[in-house]
């Protein structure tokens, strides 16, 4: 709309307008037309003129907040959440007795008048002038769909909302202007279909669409005359004439509606007649808001989902960008949750711990070299009864993302100091001393040019007293040694491995950074399921790690036009070679074919790999593993790390001790089933390793003084009952292999211990580094 002609002059439509404003303001004063005593106005009669001119030629109408819809990787709905429950729908989508009703009973003269009508304005003076107060108001639809816009743009704000409808002088005269500019700009039909779009029917029922949804469970095209008439009544007052709280009010309010659509001739008295003695008929459909009513036992991986848009920059510079756009809504998010991984998991959950246990379990499942989270699970459901053992904590993820403060991951880390190792140019058949008990070795290396002193002699031990080396890697790795593996990490020093760790995009769950010291070795730094699964994706990826994604796709729907947004990407990028991969792949069969995690095992026709994990004092237990098309961890632990796992009961059944391969590792075999049934059964890439040997170039003992005993793993006089199996040189072979692929790497020849001079006398870092 033009502001001035070119001569400085008004327009004609603003030369109306300034009438009409002095008009209404006038009538205003006199009459008190819905707004207080002339006193509390809050504007003078020539202030208000003055400020009719000044006020922006344009009315800001802000996109109508609408529900947003979750989708799973296939398309069907997970979840609908909405800061309005809104579905905005075009005009010929509307039923035309709807489009009869508000008319008839909130604006009958809509199609004759501009964007005031004059005699409304005079009908409602003289009437209240009658009553002695303000018994009708004489604002058009127009002028209605002008306020609910400014309520609209006020959103959740609670002032801004007070202000947008205020009973004041200034706010009539605002809503006169940006009135006559919708019928100027829009017409009366669109405005028609805004208004019926925008206002609020009650029972968090924003628009016609949804309101017909949750009355009638129908769509707005379908309402019958009856169904138009209570809904059309409801506006006026949406708490008064609610039909579930008070149906006879609302029964009656509808009769009126009847009765006027009979008397401007929309329907015949005899229609009218008939449809007053009908009942209200309501087919009500609960509201269905948020993560909470996610099907699927979604909640927690829709909770994600919320939370990578508030906390990703793509989506919007500032956190309240983000969230503007969130509750805006309109967008249907397809995710990369996969319905059968989702199904198996809830499932397997589902059979090993129960929801009042004393314990939880959370459970993740990611896909190598995609990043994509396919499913995402607890014991504890997604909800606010505590009673229940609910609760909306994400027991799955970082406390960045919803989630808690992580926990140990115990012997699950241990990998991850097996790869800094063979970076370095560890041999994979490495032999240490490891012996049941031992101080920790001092000083260790430690990022930055510094130095770990043990300057207490704290010590630490194996599981238990027949854990007693010397030990090859894979026997270690197999039988989880804790000694073993803080040896190494005396070796190569703790910086490898936190680089190491990054790497691989593991992180401390409570967002603080990775400790400096050996006990890390053992898994001592508290992590989520997600980060550990994901990390082991990294090995089932020949060494690729890529970011964790949960987004496919984002159609964001405006007005009457939809687009697609930007969304995150994975990003992969290399943490280490294909070489040390593939061999942590060997080292990792052996843990569920004859180490620790037996009970974890997929079976001779699937290869798998993982590795368990049990805390001290038995807080959390875990299992990690995938196959080289999927990844997973399970674990189980109380989540206020109050309750130790000791003379428990989990699922039903008694548990003197919880060890990872007991509880976590069947959880983990039953839901990796259930996912990957149907699924390609790819194998590992396989790695030659050489058979155990003594290591003759310096020893192995702690002291590092090359006085070790020498013996290599495989010796079953160390009481491990370790009977030489799969001395076939592959680590993990199948049993009974008996042709053996050509290795896909040669083994450096100073990587066989013993073959080269230790150097210094002893004190240095000996063989096996290539």
């Amino acid at each position: 709309m033009p502001n001035k002609r070119s001569g400085g002059g008004l327009s004609p439509t603003q030369q109306a307008a300034k009438f009409l404003g002095v008009s209404v303001l006038a009538g205003a004063v006199m009459a008190g037309i819905a707004l207080p005593a002339v006193g509390a106005l809050g504007l003078a009669a020539k202030g208000s003129v003055e400020g009719f001119d000044e006020l922006p030629a344009n009315l800001k109408q802000p996109p109508l907040s609408q529900r947003t819809t979750i989708l799973d990787s296939k398309g069907d709905s997970i979840a609908t959440v909405y800061s309005r429950d809104r579905t905005v729908v075009d005009l010929k989508e509307i039923s035309p007795y709807m489009q009869q009703a508000i008319i008839a009973i909130e604006d009958a003269r809509f199609y004759q008048h501009g964007a005031v009508d004059l005699k409304g304005v005079l009908r409602a003076v003289n009437r209240n002038a009658q009553e002695g107060g303000v018994a009708q108001g004489a604002s058009t639809l127009t002028q209605q769909l002008v306020k609910n816009v400014a309520v609209e743009e006020a959103g959740d704000d609670p002032t801004k909302v007070q202000q947008a409808t205020q009973q004041t002088l200034g706010r009539k005269i605002r809503e006169l202007k940006y009135a006559i500019q919708l019928e100027e700009e829009l017409g009366k039909k669109k405005i028609l279909e805004n208004y019926l779009n925008i206002t609020f029917f009650g029972q968090q029922a924003y628009g016609v669409e949804a309101a017909s949804q949750r009355y009638f469970s129908k769509s707005a095209k379908d309402l019958d005359v009856e169904e138009a008439a209570l809904l059309a009544g409801i506006v006026q007052s949406p708490s008064r004439y609610d039909p579930l709280n008070d149906p006879q009010e609302a029964t009656k309010r509808r009769n009126i509606v009847l009765q006027r659509m009979a008397e401007v001739g929309d329907i015949s008295q005899a229609e009218a007649d008939k449809a007053k003695d009908k009942p209200l008929g309501l087919d009500i459909s609960k509201p269905k808001n948020g993560c909470i009513t996610a099907v699927k036992n979604a909640g927690f991986f829709c909770d994600y989902v919320r939370e990578v848009f508030l906390n990703d920059p793509i989506f919007g510079k500032t956190k309240e960008d983000r969230a503007k756009i969130w509750n805006q809504g309109g967008l249907t998010i397809r995710t990369t949750m996969d319905p059968k991984a989702q199904k198996s998991v809830q499932a397997s959950i589902k059979d090993h711990v129960n929801q009042k246990d004393e314990v939880a379990t959370a459970a993740t499942i990611v896909e190598p070299g995609t990043g994509k989270i396919l499913a995402m699970g607890q014991s504890r459901p997604y909800g606010l009864d505590i009673k229940k053992n609910e609760t909306t904590i994400n027991l799955s993820v970082d406390e960045s993302m919803g989630g808690g403060a992580g926990y140990q991951p115990g012997s699950t880390f241990k990998p991850i100091v097996a790869a800094a190792a063979l970076e370095d140019g560890m041999a994979p058949t490495k032999s240490y001393s490891a012996p049941y008990k031992m101080e920790y070795p001092s000083p260790i290396s430690v990022c930055g040019g510094k130095n770990w002193v043990n300057t207490d002699g704290t010590t630490l031990t194996n599981e238990n007293e027949a854990e007693v080396g010397p030990y090859s890697m894979k026997k270690a790795t197999a039988l989880s040694v804790n000694t073993y593996f803080v040896q190494m990490i005396a070796d190569i020093g703790i910086c490898p491995v936190t680089e190491m760790a990054e790497k691989m995009g593991v992180e401390r769950a409570d967002g603080a950074k990775m400790g400096q010291n050996p006990s890390i070795a053992l898994g001592t730094q508290e992590m989520s399921p997600l980060t550990m699964a994901n990390a082991y994706a990294t090995f089932a990826s020949r060494g690729m790690y890529c970011t964790p994604v949960a987004i496919e796709s984002i159609t964001q729907r405006v007005g009457e036009t939809s687009k697609s947004l930007e969304v995150p990407k994975s990003t992969c990028s290399r943490a280490m070679s294909e070489n040390t991969a593939d061999t942590i792949n060997a080292l990792l069969r052996g843990v569920v074919e004859d180490g620790t995690g037996t009970e974890a095992g997929l079976g001779s026709g699937r290869p798998s790999a993982g590795k368990t994990g049990t805390t001290d004092f038995r807080y959390a237990a875990w299992f990690v593993g995938y196959t080289p098309n999927m990844a997973g961890a399970v674990w189980v632990g109380d989540p206020a790390h109050k309750r130790r796992m000791v003379n428990i009961t989990i699922g039903g059944v008694p548990y003197a001790k919880v060890f990872g391969g007991k509880v976590p590792g069947p959880i983990w075999r039953d839901m990796m089933s259930g996912a990957l049934e149907g699924k390609p059964n790819p194998d590992f890439n396989r790695v030659y390793i050489p058979e155990d040997r003594p290591d003759r170039g310096r020893g192995d003992d702690d002291n590092d003084n090359g006085n070790g005993n020498g013996n290599g793993g495989g010796n079953d006089d160390n009481g491990n009952g370790d009977d030489g199996d799969n001395d076939d040189g592959f680590i993990g072979g199948a049993d009974g292999d008996t042709t053996f692929p050509t290795p896909e790497f040669s083994i450096p020849e100073n990587w066989i211990q013993g073959q080269t001079n230790g150097g210094n006398n002893g004190n240095g870092n000996g063989g096996g580094f290539g």
